[in-house]
């Protein structure tokens, strides 16, 4: 038997209205201190959106906090958990934003949005259904080292620039789109966007990449998928996986994914390892011989550092900042 790794990651979304969002986010930040969890939390009117580590036991106190918080009555929480052998973060961060992913779509979700396509109909759909037609609302670096075979992407840097690529499937309008991304928040807005650009079979997969690698094996998501703390990428295909994305030195098949050591740069691209000690960590000559250049990391992950930082320190400093604003 399998022993299961000490620690979890739990990805997650809710939409929900959420008044006095400074509130909560000092009470959320205090209890994500007090259960030793560290990672990404965005909290604005609309919901909540957050990538968190910690030991297992106390990622499941914090799912049941949330679930049994009266603010999220009535709404259902999607929580990805993937095991891990160590934090996946080495911060925490709660803060409060307009959306709780970048869009400017000018669309609600609760309102309406594509339909919810379980990880097992998802499947049924993407592999007999020949009306299917698989768009990955991702940025480009996410699906430059995996997507699903198949699936049509766009040449953007966020959900922002949606409606700058909207014409390139404005011929399918007739077919069945399915959404999809890591988690499955950008398409709740991708999805909604598209029902009021007149496309009327859309569909989303529920939970992401990440949730049909958990329950289904990831089967035909090509490469790897990207992530937003320090493993950089994830395996989800245990059933056929395959390597697409190229070292951006030799071209050589690569995904192993890096951040350019120059932090001018800080360009997201698989590098392989060979070539990333050969260039330094950097991504080309330039960025090799930059002033500012990091020291080379094989893992070619960068963290920003801070001298004596600790959750509850970094709590302390925004209280003593709100403070201060106040004179």
């Amino acid at each position: 038997m399998l022993k299961m790794k000490p620690y979890s990651i739990i990805l997650y979304y809710n939409y929900t209205s959420i008044l006095g969002v400074e509130a909560y986010r000092e009470k959320h930040h205090l209890f994500c201190i007090e259960n030793n969890l560290l990672g990404r939390i965005i909290i604005a009117p609309e919901g909540l959106n957050g990538t968190v580590s910690g030991l297992t036991e106390d990622c499941q106190k914090y799912m049941t906090w949330l679930k049994n918080d009266p603010l999220f009555a009535g709404t259902n929480f999607d929580f990805k958990i993937e095991e891990h052998d160590t934090h996946a973060f080495v911060k925490l961060h709660v803060r409060v934003k307009e959306e709780i992913v970048n869009s400017d779509l000018g669309v609600n979700p609760r309102i309406r949005t594509g339909k919810h396509l379980t990880p097992a109909n998802f499947k049924e759909m993407y592999h007999n259904d020949p009306e299917v037609v698989l768009v990955d609302m991702r940025s480009n670096y996410e699906h430059n080292v995996g997507k699903f075979k198949g699936a049509i992407t766009f040449d953007m840097e966020n959900l922002r620039e949606l409606p700058d690529h909207i014409q390139e499937i404005e011929h399918l309008k007739n077919k069945k789109i399915i959404t999809y991304c890591t988690g499955g928040i950008k398409c709740e807005k991708a999805s909604a966007y598209l029902l009021e650009r007149g496309f009327e079979n859309v569909y989303q997969l529920h939970g992401g990449i990440i949730k049909y690698g958990l329950e289904e094996g990831g089967e035909d998501f090509e490469g790897k998928c990207y992530v937003f703390d320090n493993r950089v990428t994830t395996n989800v295909n245990a059933v056929n996986p395959a390597v697409i994305s190229k070292c951006h030195i030799c071209e050589a098949q690569s995904d192993f994914m890096v951040n350019c050591a120059n932090p001018e740069c800080n360009a997201h691209l698989a590098i392989c390892p060979s070539c990333l000690k050969v260039m330094d960590g950097a991504c080309s000559d330039e960025c090799k011989t930059h002033p500012r250049k990091r020291p080379y990391n094989a893992e070619g992950y960068y963290s920003k550092q801070s001298d004596n930082y600790s959750p509850k320190f970094g709590f302390k400093s925004r209280q003593r900042t709100k403070i201060a604003q106040l004179f």
